[in-house]
């Protein structure tokens, strides 16, 4: 995997980790996606009516998608610089560090929610009663299946930051906190 922005401090495996977070989520949100713009994916005409979709219900499925993957991209701050310091965009904190506590206590939470959410949904697409044919069925639930590992990504990643962002700040406050 490329190592565009990242951390010269940040092993593979949490770059790697961060990664498959991001991507966790995108064959849900490409299978909504699909159902927004009225691509057949196995549901009977029943279940596109259900959503509103081509419709009006395809608004709420592009802003699912779009927000769920937002914040799964999000977990690429914990291994590059703009998860220590905060970006020149955001107006009165551009330039100044990310706090470790808010931003492992944030994804801390992302990973709680991402998990809990990534089991009721596979839960959920595996015992849907939805008017489907057995490939639609399937495909549901393949595109649901990894969102099993969103949270458990997004947690060792988190685990990750916290340490190396706390191990090197701790020789830094003991320096300045030393007699002269």
């Amino acid at each position: 995997m490329p190592r565009v922005n990242a951390l010269p401090d940040v092993p593979r495996w949490a770059r790697n980790a961060a990664m498959g977070a991001a991507l966790a989520n995108v064959p849900s949100a490409l299978w909504r996606l699909a159902i927004a713009v009225g691509i057949p994916v196995g549901l009977a005409q029943s279940e596109y009516d259900a959503m509103g979709a081509p419709g009006w219900g395809s608004l709420v499925l592009f802003a699912l998608s779009l927000f769920s993957e937002l914040l799964a991209i999000l977990t690429l701050g914990l291994v590059r610089s703009w998860g220590e310091t905060w970006p020149r965009w955001i107006p009165y904190l551009r330039g100044r560090r990310v706090p470790v506590l808010l931003a492992t206590v944030t994804a801390g939470l992302g990973a709680l929610t991402a998990s809990v959410y990534g089991v009721l949904f596979v839960y959920s697409a595996f015992n849907a009663e939805m008017e489907a044919s057995a490939w639609g069925m399937w495909l549901i639930d393949i595109v649901y299946a990894p969102l099993l590992l969103w949270g458990p990504l997004l947690a060792a990643v988190t685990v990750h930051y916290h340490r190396r962002r706390t191990r090197t700040a701790a020789p830094a406050e003991a320096l300045s906190a030393a007699p002269s």
